[in-house]
């Protein structure tokens, strides 16, 4: 195939692919579904486009998901998620541990495979899926303590399930003790850790004060600081997902010149990379071994859903409780133990011991194929309705206020656009009650498509884009004061709101 064949295809497909987007939002599907049904129809099942090679598939996957966690922790708000930081991180280790062996120990009995394979299967489907978490749970009302533990373990469970999954498959030749085991683990995530804690702060510093001349190299420089991170963890032997999830939350809660634009720019690049991934992933599955794979898969899969992630919620509360972060009722238990989609991260996973060439491991790729897409079938639509069975639904609060800036380098300044989200408390408001610092004005006010030059007096609507400059050091200052007014009103300071991030 030429490239302009090649160039053609992925156009093509890629449009198709957007289109599908709405279908997908409408029925409450993950789009992940008609991504890999475009895959299957491009395959041996449709157009015959050969591809069979689970190293280049695993390779790709990686980088794949990389940039969906680096997208993950960009548009992840670190206010909303803060308190669900523990419990998450629980489940992410613990409770990973506690799935494995939860769906180790019957699938072993039940499918009549040896304990590494079984290990493996747990392994593979131990963790949830940051993008079909991130696609679906976003559009929910759900309370802030819910999405964020969701989100936060979406985003954290990627490393030990992808060390837990290269470890138990070069297990298959030769089996490690437990110690070992443990202390490899260990030993990679506290690199990734010090990898994603070290770019992170140290990229924001340097794009808060480095003036690049044009806006759309901003976006540019903060996916290449989370692939760097990325890298760096990797090459020095540490977790590589873990590093750029951190590096990536640290950054898109940093006070960047452009971060709105910032993350519509890794929003835009993770779509992308969702959309190659899962028609690559199509493509490498083949309709016509599925069948002997469907039993497998739904005994595996039942098990866990029905006992395996139940049993992980659980024992993640009561390991929450000993460090104080209180019971999780079981209304929260329950939706968390439904809500804990599978998506690409196990069909990559499943790639990791095909390419190992562990025996038996292409049966593993199909029978997880099989889970993805049935048991996504089965709880990506039915998350509303659960919501509501177990009353954890949050009724519609405000959006929280996003603060575009642009650094004015000759004058030390920066100038922020405000748009003002419906449910604000900034409604109402008239210029002179946001008593900003002298040092800050808003200059223009653009309503209705029409800008104008605000006077004191002049009242803020929702729906309104305010444009402030503001000097470089009362910046933060300003961008408190907008935050606590639009979360409390004018009196937000007698309520105790600071404004703070």
């Amino acid at each position: 195939m030429t490239l302009d064949v090649l160039l053609l295809a992925g156009a093509v497909v890629v449009i198709a692919a957007i289109i599908s987007v709405r279908v997908a939002h409408r029925s409450g599907l993950p789009s992940l579904l008609l991504f890999l049904g475009f895959g299957l129809l491009l395959g041996d099942a449709g157009l015959g486009i050969p591809f069979s090679d689970p190293g280049l598939a695993k390779d790709v996957g990686f980088l794949a998901l990389a940039v969906i966690l680096a997208e993950g922790g960009l548009t992840t708000n670190w206010r909303h998620v803060r308190r669900s930081v523990p419990l998450a991180l629980i489940l992410a280790t613990v409770g990973v541990a506690v799935s494995i062996l939860a769906v180790a120990v019957p699938v072993r009995f039940l499918l009549g495979v040896d304990t590494v394979t079984a290990l493996i299967i747990g392994a593979v489907l131990a963790p949830t899926d940051a993008a079909a978490v991130f696609s679906v749970l976003r559009r929910l009302p759900l309370p802030a303590r819910l999405t964020g533990t969701l989100e936060a373990e979406s985003g954290f469970n990627d490393a030990p399930t992808v060390l837990a999954v290269v470890l138990l498959s070069s297990a298959a030749h030769e089996m490690p003790d437990l110690g070992t085991f443990l202390l490899e683990t260990g030993a990679e995530l506290g690199i990734g850790a010090a990898v994603g804690l070290a770019v992170g702060p140290a990229g924001a510093y340097a794009l808060r004060r480095i003036a690049l001349p044009v806006s759309g190299l901003y976006p540019i420089a903060v996916l290449a600081l989370t692939l760097l991170s990325y890298a760096g963890g990797a090459l020095l032997h540490g977790s590589g997902f873990l590093a750029i999830y951190l590096t990536a939350l640290i950054l898109g809660n940093s006070n960047l010149p452009h971060r709105a634009t910032t993350r519509g720019f890794a929003e835009g690049t993770a779509w992308l990379a969702q959309i190659g991934l899962f028609v690559m992933l199509g493509l490498l599955a083949s309709p016509e071994e599925m069948t002997s794979a469907l039993a497998p898969g739904l005994i595996a899969g039942t098990v866990m859903v029905v006992v395996a992630r139940p049993l992980a919620v659980f024992s993640s509360s009561v390991l929450g409780q000993v460090f104080r972060q209180g019971w999780v009722p079981w209304r929260e238990q329950a939706f968390l133990s439904w809500a804990g989609l599978r998506g690409a991260i196990p069909i990559v996973l499943a790639t990791i011991p095909w390419a190992a060439g562990v025996e038996g491991s292409k049966d593993i790729f199909n029978e997880v194929f099989v889970i993805v897409i049935v048991f996504t079938l089965v709880q990506g639509p039915t998350l509303p309705l659960a919501a509501r069975l177990l009353k954890v639904g949050s009724p519609g609060e405000a959006h929280e206020l996003e603060v575009e800036a642009a650094p004015l380098e000759e004058l030390n300044a920066n100038l922020l656009q405000v748009t003002v989200p419906l449910g604000s408390q900034l409604h109402g408001v008239e210029i002179f009650e946001l008593r900003l610092p002298r040092d800050a004005q808003v200059t223009l006010v653009v309503r209705d498509g029409r800008p104008f030059v605000p006077a004191e007096t002049t009242r803020i609507r929702a729906d309104d884009q305010l444009l402030l400059v503001t000097t470089a050091a009362t910046r933060e200052q300003v961008e408190h004061r907008l935050r606590a007014v639009s979360r409390r009103g004018k009196l937000a300071g007698w309520y105790g709101e600071r404004g703070l991030e």
